[in-house]
């Protein structure tokens, strides 16, 4: 239980990052964090019980740069939330397909690049979706940029954090 993620909230309650609930304890215990949401029990010390948090929010601001979200396989998995953009099963074995492919011109880039199954992708093979006569369930687009984001299997195991993040 002490290493669990816990999300980390700016001042201003945006999401800023991840943590351990290790670190979390440390940032409350030293007056840096106040909990939020604590939906996991305690922690017992000789002389202390500490809250094991979910939530924590830093009691000071933090500044942090917005940087553009560069195009991985990870990335894009987690945008399509690990599903296959042509039969919308949900899988971890899951392959870059290229919309357009790339040796008809198409662009390595976020607006041609989905996610899809092994099957999907073999069917389709280096032909459009409309010739191989298979139709995308979302158009691919560029991430939101916000600066952070949390990995997609985090957002199902960890539902109290909805109501902090975003969109």
């Amino acid at each position: 239980m002490i290493d669990a993620p816990v999300l980390v909230l700016n001042q201003g309650y945006e999401p800023l990052n991840l943590c351990r609930v290790r670190r979390a304890v440390v940032l409350v215990f030293g007056g840096k964090a106040q909990v939020l949401e604590n939906s996991r029990g305690e922690v017992h010390s000789i002389t202390y019980v500490f809250p094991i948090p979910s939530v924590i929010r830093l009691v000071y601001m933090v500044k942090r740069p917005h940087h553009q979200r560069k195009l991985t396989k990870l990335e894009v998995f987690n945008r399509d939330r690990y599903t296959c953009q042509y039969c919308g099963r949900q899988t971890k074995e899951l392959t870059l397909d290229h919309v357009i492919p790339r040796g008809r011109g198409g662009e390595h880039a976020w607006d041609n690049v989905v996610s899809a199954c092994k099957v999907c992708n073999s069917r389709k093979g280096g032909r459009t979706p409309v010739e191989a006569g298979m139709k995308l369930i979302h158009q691919p687009r560029p991430p939101r940029n916000d600066g952070f984001y949390i990995p997609y299997h985090h957002l199902n195991t960890y539902t109290e954090w909805g109501k902090y993040l975003p969109g």
